[in-house]
This record gives structure tokens, sequence and C-alpha cells, in this order.
């Protein structure tokens, strides 16, 4: 029975788990060195010091449910979802503050564990690529569970020794870390009261703009300015976003020219280079076209580029990391607040991970593939690319979230990364006879169950170091933070294969509908998976149009020599934030350039104030989202609170409204605390 052989795997790594708690036993009051430092600031002795509780657990596990189920359905209606771990912090502190007796670091494991589960329904942009390309006709509970649940877990592993050259040895930003540790700081018993207040002005004035943008339509949303020149259209999008605005305050100068750049590039070069040589009758509604089927595949490339050089220039602290992760002696030296799981748990998970893939893998490809040797090959293949190419590609997406914040970070193009690698290698077996052209479909479908599982890895890494970094900030015991984490991909995966199969069933998807009578204009978009299932297809099918790609590359090498020469002169162009900056939407990447500008001129001024605004931006808008996802779930539409304002009005208020708060956060910022 499916059930009995989840339980079989799983057992031995709870008991893993158990025997670590056991061994190392609940810290002594005050025992950990609070030697860890945020905005020049050293971190507060801890009165208490619980860590993982049970009700910790339990609540945890409630917030998971709602977040999953949310951000399941944003990202297949729109394909955008919303951070959890600032919602999830806000909430677990006014329930355990009701309950009593709460502690900053309890709450901080009740976040990890929540924001793990919220980030791993992201396996929502590939697994429904199975239904697309016809080869699933529903979501079969315990294989989605269990293929969501083993690519979760394995993202945390990575986390592990990513952990130390990512978070513990790097100076990365980790914008929404560091505004969730803020957060827990500020609202402590200990915390101070000036820097409290700062946060809370910030979180009512974001949360009130993003309530009239999203919510009422009272104010526009952000402004597109446009021009053409014949076929060629220039343009430049502005978004009104508060917590965009306050993630490039946190990202810094350097991060935001950067993204900046990479706007440029794509809107200012490359659109209206690809609308000349592409002339449609109305370039600008091609315009979007072109971005979106060109120029995003450019960023894409640029990114792969950017992402092996900063993996390379990683490897040997990452190696570091992996070496002491797995050194008992070096284990028994450290203090508590720097602990991992023991390497034997490590071990151990990684063993029972491995068996619960290949049997995965098995059971997925046996029906359509009885022969021994191309189904060993292609099991092989699967495990080396969840462990090999998902821990590149969760390497790559745990730094990006460090420059620029889990919830921007292009999870997607790193997606299409992987995707490409693992379809261009099922073509050259295809080609080398190891695979017959008649098993493609099955190749098909094989390609995106794998990405399916990378994509859950991927995503856990990048939510998981900013939880670390968080963790970092406030004094947490890292490993607690890792169990806390392997609790919430657990609870993840009971929830979302039972949210994707209501919501196939309710809406059906663009393209592929599980009945007949069902109303199309209601389908999901699912853009993301129907995305990767045309790239698999397209390669495997040897028409994929690979020119945009190479483009890319080529941008991404020229851009790692120029950070190189740049880096002779002590300054630095990091190639990684300009391809993010092609591959995101415009209004994005400029608005935290506007961010990062405003931090630079006010550079001079109190910088915890300015943080603490900052991180407020962040929270305001993030809990508007969550009550706005929850709204649109519950009505089916986003127009519930819509005022009839006409789009010039909206415009013009945004405008006001967005300028406006920039001046009183600079005149907040520079006015002497109390």
């Amino acid at each position: 029975m499916p059930g009995q052989k989840a339980g079989s795997i799983i057992s031995p790594a709870c008991h893993l788990l158990f025997d670590e708690w056991l061994r190392c036993g609940p810290p002594q009051r005050n025992a950990r060195k609070n030697n860890v430092t945020s905005q020049d600031r050293p971190t507060m002795k801890l009165m208490d010091s619980r860590e993982l509780t049970l009700r910790g657990i339990i609540l945890g596990a409630l917030i998971t449910v709602v977040f999953t189920a949310a951000n399941v359905y944003l990202g297949l209606k729109i394909g955008l979802t919303f951070g959890s771990s600032i919602p999830a912090t806000i909430i677990s502190m006014a329930v355990l503050r009701l309950m009593g007796g709460g502690t900053m670091l309890e709450n901080n494991m009740v976040q990890t564990q929540a924001s793990a589960a919220g980030t791993l329904s992201c396996v929502f942009a590939a697994l429904p690529g199975l239904i697309m390309v016809g080869y699933w006709h529903e979501f079969p509970y315990f294989v989605s569970l269990l293929l969501t649940l083993a690519g979760g877990m394995t993202g945390v592993i990575f986390t592990i020794p990513l952990r130390r050259a990512l978070v513990k040895n790097s100076d990365l930003p980790y914008p929404e870390g560091t505004a969730c540790a803020e957060i827990l700081r500020a609202s402590s018993p200990e915390g101070d009261a000036e820097s409290l207040r700062s946060l809370t002005k910030g979180s009512l004035v974001s949360a009130a703009v993003a309530l009239a943008t999203s919510g009422l339509r009272l104010l526009s949303d952000g402004v597109s300015a446009a021009t053409t020149f014949g076929a060629s259209v220039f343009r430049l999008d502005i978004s009104f976003s508060l917590a965009l605005l306050g993630t490039g305050y946190l990202v810094g100068i350097g991060g935001g020219i950067a993204m900046l750049l990479g706007v440029l590039m794509g809107w200012g070069v490359m659109v209206p280079i690809l609308g000349y040589l592409n002339p449609a009758a109305d370039p600008m509604a091609a315009a979007t076209g072109l971005w979106l089927h060109k120029v995003r595949f450019i960023g894409a490339g640029t990114i792969a580029v950017a992402a092996i050089w900063t993996l390379l220039a990683l490897a040997k602290p990452v190696a570091i990391g992996l070496k002491e992760s797995l050194s008992v002696k070096h284990r028994a030296s450290q203090d508590e607040s720097d602990l991992d799981l023991a390497p034997r748990t490590l071990i151990g998970l990684s063993i029972g991970l491995a068996l619960v893939l290949s049997g995965l893998f098995t059971q997925f490809l046996w029906p359509a593939m009885p022969h021994g040797a191309s189904l060993v090959t292609l099991v092989v293949l699967g495990l080396g690319a969840c462990f090999g190419l998902g821990f590149l590609v969760a390497s790559a997406c745990g730094y990006m979230a460090g420059i620029i914040g889990s919830s921007s970070s292009p999870i997607s193009g790193v997606g299409i990364i992987a995707i490409i690698a693992i379809s261009v290698t099922l073509w050259g077996l295809e080609s080398g006879g190891v695979l017959s052209p008649d098993q493609r479909p099955t190749v098909i479908a094989f390609g995106l169950f794998v990405l399916s599982a990378i994509t859950a890895s991927a995503a856990v890494s990048n939510d998981n170091l900013q939880d670390l970094k968080t963790g970092q900030l406030v004094g947490a015991s890292p490993w607690k933070q890792e169990v806390a984490l392997l609790i919430g991909c657990a609870v993840g995966a009971v929830v979302i294969p039972w949210v994707l199969q209501t919501l196939y069933q309710a809406y059906g998807f663009v393209g592929a509908m599980p009945r007949a009578d069902m109303d199309p204009t209601r389908a999901l978009a699912a853009p993301q998976p129907a995305l990767m299932a045309a790239i698999a297809t397209g390669i495997l099918s040897h028409n994929l149009d690979w020119l945009m790609l190479e483009i890319g590359a080529v941008i991404g090498i020229v851009l790692v020599i120029a950070d190189i020469l740049l880096k002779r002169r002590n300054l630095a162009l990091p190639p990684l934030a300009v391809g993010m900056g092609i591959y995101l939407p415009a209004n994005v990447s400029v608005t935290i350039a506007i961010g990062a500008g405003l931090g630079w001129l006010l550079r001079k001024s109190p910088k915890e104030q300015g943080t603490m605004i900052a991180s407020g931006f962040i929270v305001g808008e993030s809990l508007v989202g969550v009550a706005v996802a929850a709204l649109v779930g519950a009505t089916g539409s986003t127009e519930t609170l819509a005022l009839p304002i006409p789009d010039m009005v909206r415009s013009g208020l945004g405008w006001a409204v967005f300028l406006g708060i920039m001046i009183w956060f600079g005149r907040s910022v520079r006015r002497p605390r109390a």
C-alpha cells in the first residue's frame, strides 16, 4: 500500500530527529553566545530560551494549511505568490501572546516552519505540467505527496552547508530575513520602543497603501511610460509597491544599480531591436509578447551563466561548509548557536530521501517503460538531477534570495534552466539509442516529474536561507530551525496534493479541463507549468528556439568579465543581479532600484531607523497580500472590493501617494531618535 511505503521510509528519519533532540537536549538559559549583530547592534540576551515546542509546532502547522492553499491558488491563477515568513511571524506572535509565555525564539520557530510549507507550494510551477501534456488526468495523492515531501526535504538538507557559505560567512542583505528579525526583536519584552514605533508606522502606512491599491483599487499599482520609434518600442515601468521600495532600501545601491541596468538592457535595447527585426501592426501590443517570449529567455541565459560563475566562486566556502556539517569533531567544538543537524541525521535523511525518489521514479516509469536498461538509466539520471542539479539550483536560488529576498527571487527563471538541462540530457539519451522515439511522451513527462522535485527543493532553499538569517540575527539554534523546516515540509506536502486536485476539479487549467461541461473562461492560467511543459516538449521534439538563450549566455560572460575588471578598482557589477533585472518584470526591478537609491541618499542618516521603517513596508504589504488572497479564494474574483475610479484618477493618486511616502520616509529617517 502507498501509505505503508511512506511510513516505512519516513519513520526512520523521524526517529533520527527525535534522537537528535534527546542527545543535544534543551539549551541552558543564557548559555548561548550572543555574538551576532544586526545593523551594528548586538543581539539581546534572552530571559527564556524555549524554541522548538509542541504548541509552536501545532500552531505552525495550522498557519501552514492556510498559507499553502492560498499560495497554490494564486500561483496557478496569476503566476505569483506571496512571501509567508513575515505574515507567519505576525500571526504566531499574536497567538502566542494570547496563549501566554511565548518567547521570541519560539515565535521564530513557528514562522520558520510555516514559511517552509508556504514556499513548498511553488511545486505548482511544474507538477501541473504533467496534466497539461496529457500524462496525468488527476493528481495521485500519495505520489504527489511523497514527491513534494522528498523535494522539499532535500532543499532543507542543501541549506545546511549553504548556511555557512551564504549566511554565516556572507554579507548578503537577506531583506526579508532581516525584516523578520527586526519584527521579532522590536516586539519582544526587551525590544527598543522607538524601533517598534518605527516598524509599526512603516507597517501601517504600507498596509493602508496596499489595501487602497490591491483591494479597493483606489490607487494605481504602478505607472508605465512607453514610446515608439518605427516598429521599436521603448518602455519603462514603475511599481508603487512599498514592499519593493523597502526591499531596495535593504538591498543596497550595488544590487539596485545592477538590476536597473538589466531593465535598461531589456526594454531599452533588446525589445526595441527585436521589434525592429519583427515589425508588427501594433508595436505596443507586440512589445509585451517580445519581452515575455524572447527577452525573458535572454535573461534566463544570463542568469544561468552568472549562477554558474557565482557557484564557482562559492565552491570553496560551500565545500568547507559541507565538510564542517559532516564532521563530528567540528560539531563538538561548536556553540549551540552554530550547530546544524548531526552528521548521522543528515546521512540518514539523505539515504531515506534517495530511496523515496528511486521508488517514485520507478513507479512513474514502470507502466510505459518496463525494459531494465532504460528504466535504470532514467532512475539514476533522476537521482543525479535531484541531488546534483538540485543542489546547484538551490545554491543559485539561495544566493538570489540573499540579494533581493525570497518573494522577488526568480525561481521560474532557474526552473527554465533546470528543465533545459534535464531535457537536453534526455534528448541525448534518445539520440544515443538508449531511449526510442516512441517513448518520447513518457520521457517528456518524466522530465517534468523530476523538475517538480527540483522546484520544491529550490523553493525551500530559497526561503530557508532567509529563515536561517533571521535565526542568526536573533540568536536561534540552527539545528532546531532545520527540524522545524523539515516539519514544515511534511505538513505542506500533506496539503498541497489535495489543494491541486481540488482546484483542478473546480476550475481546470487552460488547455486541460477535467470535464467537457466546464466553463473554459474560469480555467486557471497556470503560466509556469505551461511554459515548462512547452520547453520540455520543444527540446525533445527538436523545435525549441535556442538563439535567445545563447544571446543571454554571451551577455552573461561579458558581465562576468566586466565584474572581474571592476573589482580591481574596488567596484562591482553583480552579473546575477543584472540577469534578474532582464528577467523580472521591469516594475519590480525599477522600484527596487529606487529604494536602493533612496537608501544611498540617506546613507548618512541613522541606519537602524531606516531599516525598521523599510521592514515595516514589507510587513504591511505582506499582511494585506494574505488577506486579499484569502478574499480572492473565497469569492473567485479579484474585483470584490474595487471602487469605480477612473484610471487617470487612480494613476494620479498613486503617483502622489508614492512620492509623498518617499518624502515622509526620508524625513523620518533623518529625524533624530527621541
